[in-house]
């Protein structure tokens, strides 16, 4: 069971006492492996991704019987700074799209047989504007959190995350330059397809934010650059973590987001359940 959480100190303190991997189970999933008719690797990365999945299962021979799929949804206060090419609006069409199952993860997610979920934060109320204030206060942020925490079932055996927010690389290119370091035009990419101009205004606005929030807090840096969606997606990574259910990420849009996640839960055990397929520099 979960403990509730009821602040950010009961958020760190779980991490810091979340189960590890079952490694007798990696060991006999690494075993079979050995023994199974193929020439040794031939199945690449896949074979890794069953270790990983045995470890934290605690089953040399697991199956994927329940999955559950979760998209958060959130809107940024950062847009009015021009920073992409498509309205807030569209985050509140894309949610209805998701929930009337008309989306590509729609489809995914029921030719693997996963129960999916959405979950639109506040969307009628962006977080502020970075560049002026902190995007989050520390309520709304552990609100966030717990949506994310709360959104898991414990029943379920493999969790995909991923969220929908107009605006969104932005908040992920700063947390990312806050975090990592480096110059905001290092971690700001095109997003939804900003022309040059809109590049540089972009770049402008991560490092505008980057100037006036910097901290070397993972949750800090979460609750001052980041969003509803990149919160409830850090809230329930931990609470997989938790419940030794192991994590696919489903978002691509920065670093794979879950170095920047790492972070900011400010535990590095935290990532150990977590599998992303893919890792991009930029957003």
């Amino acid at each position: 069971m979960l403990p509730e959480l009821n602040d950010l100190n009961t958020f760190r303190d779980a991490l810091t006492s979340a189960p590890g991997p079952d490694m007798a189970a990696a060991d006999g999933a690494a075993e079979r492996n050995g023994q199974l008719t193929k020439p040794p690797g031939a199945l690449g990365r896949l074979e890794d991704l069953a270790i990983w999945y045995a470890a934290w299962r605690g089953d040399a021979r697991p199956q994927v019987a329940a999955p559950q799929v979760i998209v958060f949804a959130g809107n940024h206060g950062v847009t009015a700074q021009g920073v992409s090419a498509f309205p807030p609006e569209v985050t509140v069409q894309m949610v209805m799209n998701f929930e009337h199952g008309g989306a590509a993860i729609n489809q995914l997610a029921k030719a693997a047989g996963a129960k999916m979920d959405v979950h639109a934060l506040d969307l009628d109320h962006p977080t502020a504007d970075f560049t002026q204030a902190p995007a989050m206060s520390e309520d709304e942020l552990l609100s966030a959190l717990q949506t994310g925490w709360r959104a898991v079932d414990p029943t379920s055996d493999l969790l995909v995350v991923g969220e929908m927010g107009i605006g969104n690389t932005t908040p992920a290119a700063a947390i990312a330059c806050a975090l990592f370091g480096g110059e905001a035009a290092d971690w700001t990419g095109r997003g939804t397809g900003v022309d040059d101009a809109g590049l540089a205004n972009k770049t402008r606005v991560v490092a505008e934010g980057v100037a006036l929030h910097g901290s070397d807090d993972g949750l800090e840096v979460l609750r001052c650059l980041g969003g509803r969606e990149i919160a409830a997606m850090a809230g329930a990574i931990a609470a997989a973590r938790m419940l030794r259910i192991p994590v696919i990420l489903l978002t691509s849009d920065i670093f794979s987001y879950k170095s920047l996640i790492l972070l900011c839960l400010g535990c590095q055990k935290a990532l150990h359940g977590l599998f992303s397929p893919a890792i991009v520099s930029e957003c």
